[in-house]
């Protein structure tokens, strides 16, 4: 029977996207539009999936009760009304649509633009109220003038198109951005902040809310801008700091403001941002347009749609993203992962220091770190217990104190691929790598020494010193027991030393013979693994 995943939608969501979740066969839809945060709360654990748009706040006391809750499909591209570190602590995957409204927030931008330079909403409102004096609106050109565009991403950069054909100068502030990449869209990228301010005669932001750019606006940036600029801002409230913004229109230092987003929002009706008529202001519009709504509904939608599927993972912000065909190419290793993840939850210490993760061969033209992901899942399941997915494995990892690195090597003796995982504890080593015999994972290493043992089904390992005739009291007491072998493989630096045995066994052998393996003479430790 096929399975049937629920899907909450809390906000407005376009038709077009509903409709692709529904022709798909596999979703049921609830929609429930205005949901408090105790209604959220109360019901958001029975569901699968929450689509949602700006107006949904999705707090840490709605993630509590998340129950079986996988993904949140944002709308939109912000994502400050979900706290994804609580998302990410619960393994939830929480993904946006970068791209479907940047057409839509590039122009409004520079509608804004536009209409600070020709002070077109009042004039609009004066004339309404019968007042015409046109000396008193006298605006200003773009041609010829700076525009400084901080944050050249997806919009940013369309708006540096947009302001090129209107024959401005675009000067550009993004630290991440390369200087051929800048080039390329006829930009002239300043080496800091300040260089930007001091030249531009407009500048507008669209870079993400972050703990670096949080208040980039202040009273000490807007100290430093051109006497007399004009300021947009379409992309997040909190990167200006309204306080110090307002005191610099009403002291004329800021000619004017164009605002469609702010700090807090709906915009109180008192703030005095309203009071200031050379301040432009708009509900947060940037991406309200009907395609750009259709486009992010429909974005979402599909990228829910496969995850829930698929597993394909799309422009989530606390996962790799990884499209329908690199998780098929990936399959094979995500399991060799999984296989070799589970044998080191069970094999090595619980309680572990540090994991090292090594890929070497063909492996490395992926992006390794789904991966590592799915083995740092499958090597934390004690401690994590079945809440422990993709997502939380490197939080719950650094919560538990475990030092995770990953590295990887261009070449391999004997094998294509190789996965080694090393486990630390108590200044203890235990390391096993798997490689791919076909599709199928196999153990080809065990504390440095070579073996070969499929990784699935039940496995024995015995650690021992290799002595005459321990193998063959082993396999008497298993025979005894009806326990048949399947496959055997020793790893052994040299004759006589330390020993690692793996044994594939057809059924489990009970407790008894267990206890009385580990009693012979020079066996060491027992372990059972189920694959």
């Amino acid at each position: 029977m096929e399975k049937i995943f629920r899907v909450l939608v809390a906000d407005a969501i376009s038709e077009k996207g509903l409709e692709r979740l529904r022709a798909a066969g596999s979703f049921d839809l609830e929609i429930r539009l205005g949901l408090s945060e105790e209604e959220l709360e109360a019901i958001v654990g029975n569901f699968d999936a929450l689509l949602i748009r700006s107006q949904t706040k999705v707090t840490r006391r709605v993630l509590e009760s998340s129950g079986r809750l996988r993904v949140i499909g944002r709308a939109g591209v912000g994502t400050d009304n979900v706290d994804v570190e609580a998302a990410t602590e619960k393994g939830i995957v929480v993904m946006n649509t970068p791209g479907g409204n940047t057409i839509a927030t590039a122009e409004h931008a520079f509608c804004l633009i536009l209409a600070l330079a020709r002070n077109v909403a009042r004039a609009d409102a004066w004339i309404r109220q019968g007042r015409w004096d046109r000396k008193a609106l006298e605006g200003v050109e773009l041609c010829n003038k700076t525009l400084g565009i901080i944050g050249l991403g997806r919009i940013g950069s369309e708006v540096a198109r947009r302001a090129a054909s209107f024959g401005m100068r675009v000067l550009g502030y993004d630290p991440y951005l390369s200087l051929s990449r800048a080039r390329s869209m006829d930009v002239e990228l300043c080496h800091n902040l300040a260089e930007l301010l001091a030249e531009a005669d407009f500048i507008t932001l669209h870079t993400p809310l972050t703990e670096e750019t949080t208040g980039i606006i202040n009273r000490k940036t807007l100290q430093l801008c051109k006497q007399g600029v004009r300021i947009v801002n379409c992309a997040r409230g909190g990167l200006i700091v309204e306080k110090d913004l307002i005191e610099a229109l009403q002291e004329g230092r800021v000619a004017g403001a164009a605002l469609d987003v702010f700090e807090t929002e709906p915009l109180p009706p008192d703030s005095p941002l309203c009071q200031l008529p050379q301040v432009l202001l708009t509900p947060h519009l940037g991406a309200s347009t009907r395609e750009a709504q259709e486009s992010v509904g429909i974005e979402i939608a599909e990228a829910v749609s496969d995850y829930l599927l698929h597993g394909t993972i799309r422009n989530a912000v606390n996962l790799p993203s990884m499209d329908r065909k690199i998780a098929t190419l990936l399959q094979p290793y995500l399991r060799l992962a999984e296989r070799l993840g589970s044998f080191m939850n069970r094999w090595a210490a619980p309680r572990l220091e540090e994991l090292r993760i090594t890929y070497s061969g063909r492996i490395n033209q992926y992006d390794t770190t789904p991966i590592s992901r799915t083995l740092l899942k499958a090597v934390l399941r004690k401690a994590g217990g079945k809440e422990v997915n993709e997502v939380n494995a490197p939080y719950l990892a650094r919560a538990l104190g475990i030092s995770v690195t990953e590295s990887k090597r261009s070449e391999v003796e004997e094998f294509a691929d190789l996965v080694s995982v090393e486990a630390y504890a108590n200044s203890k080593r235990w390391q096993a790598a798997a490689t791919l015999y076909g599709s199928r994972p196999r153990l080809v290493q065990l504390n440095d020494n070579a073996l070969e043992a499929p990784l699935e089904g039940i496995l024995l390992v015995l650690e021992n010193r290799d002595r005459p005739g321990i193998v063959g009291r082993i396999g008497t007491l298993l025979g005894e027991h009806k326990v048949n072998i399947a496959a055997m493989s020793l790893a052994r630096p040299e004759p006589g030393g330390d020993a690692v045995s793996v044994l594939n066994l057809d059924h489990e052998p009970p407790v008894e013979v267990l206890r009385t393996i580990a009693e012979v003479p020079d066996v060491r430790a027992v372990t059972l693994i189920h694959l």
